[in-house]
């Protein structure tokens, strides 16, 4: 399977258009470097909003790979689009889960400052946790060979989640005392899904109550009750397979 590398959209385009991608910069560098791409193997070339080039390496440089253009794919944004909003999570467990979340195809991931959350971002940490959740769903989407990277929106209170349910776009919280589980959820005519999930200690009730009277549905996963770095990952797959993407 060939390798996928990032660029920009522009040039990714002027590459595509020309026939030849040419990767530079920390890319290339690892890609010659680190991966040891060699003259006449084929890898790929993405800009993380849809398109993906494929083809052989013609010249390799530590500051700079050329790639002959064979293949070009365009990838359609999802609808609905499925968005994790992940409550901060002590150790790498909220890392963990939007790793996964990416690897299985999310839109975009929330890091969520929940009342419960051991881990916390503030002052200079709220940029710097932002640009580690934006680190690691970067790298994953080229572990998967993603075309579209996930987008990292910014840390967000249980107020801002609450925006998230409307006529075309739902937040599903993940609550294993929930009535209704995930599968009976009528998901396929909506835009946006969102699924919550909480820290390690649970939501809180006002946090529930808060998120069920702006429209969110609570659902559950089975009898088991999992950790939040896999529940998030787990939702994401049940819907993947009702939807048809797998």
């Amino acid at each position: 399977m060939a390798s996928l590398y990032l660029t920009t959209p522009a040039e990714l385009t002027e590459g595509v258009a020309a026939g030849r991608v040419r990767l530079t910069g920390d890319e290339a560098r690892h890609a010659a470097q680190v991966s040891r791409v060699r003259v006449g193997e084929h890898i790929s070339v993405g800009d993380g909003a849809g398109t993906i080039a494929s083809g052989e390496v013609e010249q390799v440089a530590p500051g700079e790979v050329l790639v002959r253009v064979e293949v070009v794919r365009t990838d359609d944004a999802p609808r609905p689009a499925l968005w994790l909003a992940q409550a901060l999570a002590k150790g790498d467990r909220d890392e963990l889960a939007i790793q996964a979340a990416t690897e299985l195809g999310v839109s975009g991931v929330i890091p969520w400052a929940a009342e419960r959350s051991v881990s916390r971002w503030s002052g200079p940490k709220v940029e710097k946790g932002r640009t580690r959740w934006e680190t690691i769903v970067r790298e994953a989407s080229k572990q998967a060979i993603r075309a579209r990277v996930p987008e990292v929106a910014p840390l967000a209170a249980t107020r801002d989640l609450a925006a998230h349910s409307s006529e075309h776009a739902i937040a599903l919280v993940l609550d294993p005392t929930a009535e209704i589980g995930i599968g009976e959820v009528e998901v396929a005519h909506l835009d946006r899904i969102t699924l919550v999930v909480g820290p390690e200690g649970g939501i809180s009730p006002a946090e529930l109550a808060s998120l069920e009277a702006a429209g969110a549905r609570r659902v559950r996963l089975g009898a088991e009750i999992l950790r939040t770095s896999t529940a998030g990952p787990a939702a994401l797959a049940v819907l993947n397979a009702r939807l048809g993407r797998w």
